[in-house]
């Protein structure tokens, strides 16, 4: 399995052009930290090579900017080509499936957003479908909203009344289209 999950900051403005079968490619790169910090309490940065196709790096191109927090679903993909000199080059990318905002389109760069929080639908699989969704932190419901305003079971026991209409017979009076065992009152085959 190849799957890749990143959130984190771009480096700079994506850079967008179009193949020459008029296909669009965006590529970018996100500064991602890393878990733990070092000897010194300082945490390492991964700066991740992207690229994205179609829909998906038009959705990318249009919306994030240096310093935009993305997140982005995708794999990694390796190649490698040779240079004007015969010089061999290898590179290693993430080739980017969906992308979604991290923050609040109200919020800059500046790290001082709290994010979404998860929130968000996406845009991806370089189909055009999909959307994207923004919900800031301020409009999220509290986690136990809902238990909160569930309707809650009547605490009576309901008893039915007996009226004169009520069955006065035996089953033998009945006739059924399928036979009943007369021991455990089971289906009978």
């Amino acid at each position: 399995m190849n799957k890749v999950i990143l959130i984190g900051r771009l480096t700079k403005d994506p850079e967008v052009k179009n193949t020459a079968s008029q296909v669009t490619v965006c590529r970018f790169s996100v500064a991602v930290d890393r878990r733990f910090k070092d000897q010194n309490g300082q945490r390492q940065t991964d700066f991740i090579n992207c690229v994205a196709w179609r829909q998906t790096a038009n959705f990318i191109s249009s919306y994030f900017h240096k310093g935009s927090r993305i997140a982005v679903v995708g794999s990694i993909q390796t190649r490698n080509y040779d240079d004007n000199n015969g010089q061999k080059h290898y590179v290693t990318e993430v080739v980017v499936d969906e992308a979604e905002f991290v923050e609040s389109s109200g919020s800059g760069s500046n790290g001082s957003s709290q994010g979404n929080g998860g929130y968000g639908s996406g845009y991806g699989n370089n189909n055009g479908n999909g959307g994207s969704f923004n919900r800031s932190s301020q409009e999220r419901a509290p986690a136990d909203s809902t238990a909160a305003s569930a309707p809650t079971a009547p605490n009576r026991q309901i008893v039915p009344e007996s009226s004169g209409d009520s069955f006065q017979g035996s089953d033998d009076d009945m006739s059924l289209p399928f036979p009943i065992d007369d021991d455990t009152g089971n289906l009978s085959f």
